[in-house]
């Protein structure tokens, strides 16, 4: 009885760990600047065939983000395919959920569920965790990328996932 208490209560601190670790603001200067590669997705219609897939933020202001998405269709080298959009913060101070308008009807809502400390990775979520997608700074290795897909596992997404070629930030 003892020992299943005290299991109990340490899952119970881990769990707590982790959600006050992801509660952590993000630092929007670092997060919402430069390029990101997108390594790992839910496999979509709209993005197939596509590879070497980047996002590219720019802090305008404390919740304004200027964002470019864009892959490669067929191949690293292949034509670009690009869209832009208007990003906006919707939690200040915190700084994990981004709205982006990237067109009149196309409205996209990202969380960012888990973050490296050092600003080299994070995984993002639509709120109902049916689409993730996982960004590096720099092209992973083959242990980086089984890690994020642990993590997103560990985060709760169930789906499907497809790791797309990387190509050089652009």
């Amino acid at each position: 009885m003892r020992a299943h208490l005290l299991i109990g209560l340490s899952a119970l601190t881990l769990a707590t760990g982790a959600q006050a670790r992801q509660a952590q603001p993000i630092d929007a200067a670092a997060h919402y600047s430069g390029v990101w590669l997108e390594v790992g997705r839910t496999p979509m219609g709209i993005t197939k065939g596509c590879v070497a897939g980047t996002t590219r933020y720019d802090l305008k202001d404390a919740t304004h983000v200027a964002v470019v998405d864009d892959c490669r269709q067929g191949g690293v080298d292949g034509k670009r395919r690009a869209i832009s959009g208007r990003g906006t913060i919707e939690d200040p101070g915190v700084n994990r959920r981004l709205r982006v308008n990237y067109a009149p009807f196309i409205t996209w809502r990202y969380d960012v569920l888990e973050r490296d400390p050092d600003g080299q990775w994070f995984i993002a979520a639509d709120p109902k965790l049916k689409k993730i997608f996982l960004y590096t700074r720099t092209a992973p290795s083959k242990a980086r990328l089984d890690d994020l897909e642990a993590r997103a596992r560990r985060l709760g997404y169930a789906g499907a996932l497809e790791f797309p070629a990387v190509g050089e930030s652009r």
